[in-house]
């Protein structure tokens, strides 16, 4: 009776091991299903290794590329426009849409498995919009990101240098053309910002201290901390913060950051998102980073100099947030998906960032970068567009010309549109970027008109 006792409470444990494994594999296949499904050696989903089902679509339906039949866009220039976004035969491009979307155009289902030809992934990009701004980069070095900051989505996100992914070149050792290619600067790069962190040198000062911003400062050309000198181009004589940031003066923002402190810089610049790495669709972003210093070397990282380096993605997300007065939506590439019967596919909801400065500083920040464009950029390069912006141009050292820098967003609710524009060792912001920013801003608003 006993050995039959044992016996039935052993087949009673091997009955609930049994349950709990299955159940426990259930779950762990509803959860993680997808990621097992996006492995290479997955037939339904792969040949030879290479993805073979989903497609990729720019916002308004135009076909980017098909897995099924490895092809491209039919258009040279928007397939160079949309490499780093929709990703290279070979996969290099890691912060792609075929390399980290890729459970997303498998589809995979619980039920269904990864059964049929794929699902259909719509990016947020605009791909004529992306070929605009190419062509306005040319052969230059950078990017250009612009987004919708009340919906999210990523409308321009250009990368250079690129490449036709339908006739990828052979790049030989040392060929400095293609340096970088694979490389989405957009996302996965950080570069000295020079006076855009003015931005940011300003908005710590009127937190902390806005009696300061009060004061008038002489700038007589140079700005002396201990036995080192801060430059400017020229004098420009007294100055209040709005004329200060307008003419960007690098011995005013010097004067501000020594009186403020390395520690309270860092903490505003950790406040204004640059230093963190943020997350677009599941890609992550390249961080930032400020390094403190008490000496001469302050006064230049208040200028946006010495080792400040922020990402080109979150720079435009900050201007997204000041355009929308201390709220923005987070950026996002997936503008929808569909799969079966082209149903659709839920992609998660719209994030919100807010930031962490007063009202009374945002609404500060939008009118000293209005009086910037009408000050020193000129309304009349940027036509009817209600821009608010700010240039930089970044020293980087050696004979190096700067990187070119313009940055700043359309205040306006119709076309509530921020954007970011990067010219590697481009020279002049202003000069350089800056029209760039224009014509794509205006070729945006008036596609959605």
């Amino acid at each position: 009776m006993k050995q039959v006792f044992r016996r039935s409470m052993l087949l009673c444990l091997l009955v609930l091991l049994l349950g709990g494994g299955t159940v426990l594999f259930c779950l762990r296949y509803t959860v993680q299903g997808g990621r097992w499904a996006s492995f290479s050696a997955n037939d339904h989903a792969f040949t030879d290794g290479q993805l073979s089902s989903g497609q990729i679509l720019d916002r308004s339906g135009t076909l980017l590329y098909d897995a099924a039949t490895d092809t491209y866009h039919e258009d040279a220039t928007v397939r160079r426009a949309t490499l780093h976004a929709v990703g290279d035969s070979d996969n290099n491009i890691s912060t792609s849409a075929k390399a980290a979307l890729t459970r997303h155009l498998i589809g995979f289902n619980p039920i269904t498995g990864t059964s049929g030809n794929g699902h259909k992934l719509y990016l947020s990009l605009d791909a004529e919009l992306c070929a605009a701004a190419l062509d306005e980069l040319g052969w230059r070095k950078g990017t250009v990101g612009v987004y919708n900051y009340k919906t999210g989505e990523i409308l321009c996100m250009v990368s250079t240098p690129t490449f036709d992914p339908s006739d990828p070149p052979q790049i030989e050792e040392g060929e400095t053309a293609y340096d970088g290619v694979y490389l989405n600067r957009f996302l996965s790069a950080t570069y000295t910002p020079g006076s855009i962190f003015k931005i940011v040198t300003a908005a710590a000062v009127l937190e902390e201290m806005p009696s300061l911003s009060e004061e008038d400062f002489y700038c007589d050309g140079s700005f002396t901390i201990g036995d080192e000198t801060i430059t400017c181009p020229y004098a420009h004589g007294d100055l209040d913060l709005y004329d200060a940031f307008a003419s960007s003066c690098n011995g005013y923002f010097a004067h501000l950051a020594e009186e403020i402190g390395g520690e309270t810089l860092k903490k505003h610049t950790e406040s204004a998102g640059l230093l963190s790495s943020q997350s677009v669709n599941g890609i992550q972003t390249a961080p930032g980073s400020y390094t403190v210093s008490d000496s001469y070397e302050l006064g230049w990282s208040g200028v946006g100099q010495f080792d400040d380096l922020v990402n080109p993605c979150a720079m435009m997300t900050l201007m997204g947030i000041i355009g929308g007065n201390g709220s923005a939506a987070a950026p996002r590439l997936i503008h929808r998906e569909t799969g079966v019967l082209s149903l659709p596919v839920p992609t998660g909801g719209k994030d919100q960032i807010h930031g962490h400065w007063s009202s009374h500083t945002y609404e500060a920040l939008r009118e000293m970068m209005t009086h910037s464009v009408d000050m020193t950029y000129g309304q009349s390069n940027f036509g009817n567009l209600p821009i608010c912006a700010k240039s930089g141009t970044a020293e980087v050292g050696g004979n190096q010309a700067p990187h070119a820098w313009f940055t700043g967003f359309l205040d306006d609710p119709d076309h509530p549109l921020a954007f970011v524009v990067m010219v590697e060792n481009g020279g002049g912001g202003a000069e350089v970027a800056g029209p760039i920013a224009s014509r794509v801003l205006q070729l945006a608003v008036d596609d959605a008109a």
